[in-house]
């Protein structure tokens, strides 16, 4: 079959791949609809997360349909419209019990990595490098999905393919956002980052009764479908002292939560920025923390910040000392998939939440390089790159 795969740096191209075929009673073999990229993916093909080998196929967002599944599969048969958590988890786990379902004991099947790394090893994370399992990844025809009646979720007939396929992963990661960081009726939230996530966190704030949602970016088109897709404040944080926005606009308390929905290649005005960017390329520090470290500052005391951005080691100019001395709760997770993906599949069907203006741009597979450089290089407009093997 054709995939998208990782071939250095930068580099992406179709190669003929061997097709996927079930290897344990509770897998289902996947023909791919439509598959999209993330911002996550970006860290993968800047290198920096060193854990690629050339020739893996990339993506971890998609939808599809059921073609073959294994003995103990009860809850799909071939022929379902099915869109997949990107994380890989059993359900049968201490962690999986709590919903905590990226933290999975038993889905990722090459832990020595993050074990090392950070102590203990997620769950299993399609087209994610080494260090979350290997799994190949979902810009390709078919893929294998392991613990399928676990991860994968029909699709109600009432809702697009456009629509579905952003519960795979931007709309879940951004709910959880929202939820786990703690949002209640009346809050005020600012969310840092207008791309695919971020949108869908302000959405989820505005569904969880937020009083007011503040999104922070700085590209102007980002920001303009914010305000016209979701309904959420904007500010553009290259124009606007935002500490200073903040404050006039909450009374001189900061928001109630903040989300950081950027992650470890974060950008920044001023010298902050170049700073990082030195430390990043030396390897004297693994990620960018930039609006982490604005979402800490510009919180109320005694409020939440949640981090959603994918962080792979070590940064430096932490502010602990904020996080203590102004009583903040900080939490981070990767994705809980299966925990919302059916809520999510119900409030799309009810038209409570729309996701088909993320998708600005639909591809081939064949158009790969092309449709990652326009996405990381944010030009066009483009806000995702959609795939359709």
């Amino acid at each position: 079959m054709r995939a998208l795969c990782w071939e250095g740096v930068n580099k992406v191209a179709v190669e003929e791949v061997p097709d996927p075929v079930l290897r344990n009673s509770g897998d289902a073999i996947v023909r791919v609809r439509r598959t999209v990229t993330c911002g996550s993916d970006l860290h993968l093909l800047g290198g920096y997360i060193p854990f690629m080998r050339q020739g893996d196929v990339l993506g971890h967002e998609f939808i599809g349909d059921v073609v073959e599944v294994g003995a103990e599969v009860r809850r799909h048969r071939p022929g379902d419209r099915v869109v997949v958590s990107s994380f890989i988890s059993c359900g049968r786990c201490w962690h999986c019990e709590r919903e905590e379902f990226s933290l999975c004991d038993n889905g990722n099947t090459n832990p020595v990595i993050t074990e090392r790394l950070w102590g203990a090893a997620p769950g299993g994370c399609f087209g994610y490098s080494h260090a979350m399992g290997g799994f190949a990844g979902s810009h390709a025809e078919y893929v294998r999905v392991p613990f399928a009646d676990v991860g994968a979720f029909t699709v109600p007939d009432g809702v697009s393919d456009e629509r579905a396929l952003f519960a795979s992963d931007s709309a879940a990661t951004g709910w959880m956002g929202a939820h786990l960081g703690g949002v209640q009726p009346g809050d005020v939230v600012a969310v840092w980052g207008a791309g695919a996530v971020g949108q869908m966190a302000a959405r989820a704030a505005m569904l969880l009764g937020a009083h007011q949602v503040i999104s922070i970016d700085r590209y102007d088109y980002r920001l303009e479908m914010t305000r016209r897709h979701v309904g959420a404040e904007t500010l553009h944080y290259e124009r606007t002292d935002i500490g200073a926005e903040l404050l006039e606009r909450t009374g001189g308390r900061g928001p109630d939560v903040c989300i950081e929905a950027v992650g470890m290649e974060a950008h920044t005005s001023g010298p902050q920025h170049a700073y990082d960017m030195v430390k990043q390329q030396l390897r004297l520090e693994s990620d960018r923390p930039a609006a982490v470290r604005a979402a800490i500052y510009n919180c109320r005391k005694g409020g939440s910040v949640f981090v959603l951005g994918v962080f792979a080691g070590v940064v430096d100019k932490f502010p602990l000392g904020a996080v203590m001395n102004k009583g903040l709760t900080l939490r981070a997770a990767q994705m809980h998939g299966q925990r919302y993906i059916p809520m999510l599949l119900d409030r799309m069907a009810r038209g409570e939440l729309t996701t088909e203006h993320l998708a600005t741009h639909t591809m081939s597979l064949e158009q790969g390089q092309d449709g990652y450089d326009i996405f990381k290089n944010k030009v066009d407009g483009c806000v995702r790159t959609v795939f359709t093997p």
